[in-house]
């Protein structure tokens, strides 16, 4: 059936918000520029998952030539009811077509998007389910209150 769309429904499974300790500036490399942000905690809401970002792992960024930013984030949740969820997500940052010499430059946009798409991994049996699922993630960092917040989504 040429043109028919595919069967799917998009679910938001939760939201979560991450502080972050100050910009790490590695500066350019060969891949483009390397900033690392390491996660100091945060909250997990949701109806089905809701508990705390625990203060370890990070986003490990790079910016293209070309104004792009791949974002490369790991860290880890536990829930209310003591499960732990380890999450990885690559994803984008669009810092626009001169998005490179501006960060090159420190001129870091106080606030911007990021689109990612999170992996989950647990052994908890009350949370293997997210094993299993395919998610997107619309997201947004801060840089005055060293922040990030993300809506989290299943397609199903």
């Amino acid at each position: 059936m040429p043109g028919a769309m595919i069967k799917h429904e998009i679910e938001h499974l939760f939201s979560y918000s991450a502080t972050l300790a100050p910009l790490e500036i590695v500066g350019p490399v060969p891949e483009g520029i390397r900033l690392n942000a390491y996660v100091t905690g945060g909250e997990v809401t949701g109806e089905r998952v809701r508990g705390k970002v625990l203060p370890v792992g990070g986003d490990w960024l790079i910016v293209r030539p070309d104004g792009m930013g791949v974002v490369d984030v790991r860290a880890t949740f536990q829930t209310h009811d003591g499960a732990l969820v380890y999450v990885s997500y690559p994803g984008l940052i669009d810092f626009g077509d001169d998005g490179y010499a501006k960060v090159l430059r420190g001129e870091i946009p106080p606030r911007f998007a990021v689109r990612t798409s999170p992996k989950f991994s647990t052994c908890h049996p009350g949370y293997t389910w997210l094993n299993r699922i395919h998610c997107f993630a619309v997201g947004e960092a801060e840089l005055a209150t060293a922040s990030v917040r993300y809506d989290i989504y299943a397609v199903r």
